[in-house]
């Protein structure tokens, strides 16, 4: 196949010259086919772009990265700690901590982990003004189902119920 032949044009020796929606014109005199960013041509694309070094400044601290996609580890997560059969030999693999040391300096221990199952079935609309809302039942085909995960850590005084991403780090 002809190698000038890719994306359904022909390139050839010839000045390219055309407008974009960017506002501004690009003239080529060469033989190249170019990118104008993103699926579409001038469309951002529909998932964030995995970038895998954090820019920084010298002499200062770069953010802790995040971790991709952690909603999805978060539910295999839900999904593994159910049908484990050693529960705690689970919580060691997610690496979960059973002491930690919160921000308050406080020493947190790991007492129980909490898994919620929870179905929206209704919505609420607020009137004009906001003194009042509207309640609408959802039909069968909008409500939504989710679990809630939660590790519940014993301060010495209190339960402090804490998310996975709380346990697992910025």
């Amino acid at each position: 196949m002809d190698r000038r032949r890719e994306h359904g044009h022909t390139h050839h020796d010839h000045v390219h010259d055309h407008d974009h929606d960017h506002g501004h014109r690009h003239d080529h005199g060469h033989d190249h086919h170019h990118d104008h960013g993103g699926p579409g041509h001038n469309r951002a694309p529909e998932r964030p772009v995995a970038q895998w070094q954090t820019p920084h400044n010298p002499g200062e601290q770069p953010p802790a990265p995040r971790e991709p996609d952690l909603d999805k580890v978060e539910a295999a997560f839900i999904d593994g700690f159910i049908d484990a059969p050693d529960p705690v030999s689970f919580l060691r693999l997610g690496s979960i901590p059973f002491e930690i040391v919160a921000a308050d300096g406080a020493k947190l221990n790991l007492l129980r982990v909490e898994i919620d199952a929870l179905a929206d079935v209704g919505s609420l609309t607020p009137h004009l003004g906001g003194g009042s809302f509207r309640y609408d039942p959802l039909p069968a085909s909008l409500v939504s189902h989710r679990r809630r995960l939660r590790f519940v850590y014993f301060d010495g005084a209190k339960l402090r119920p804490l998310t996975f991403t709380d346990v697992r780090g910025p």
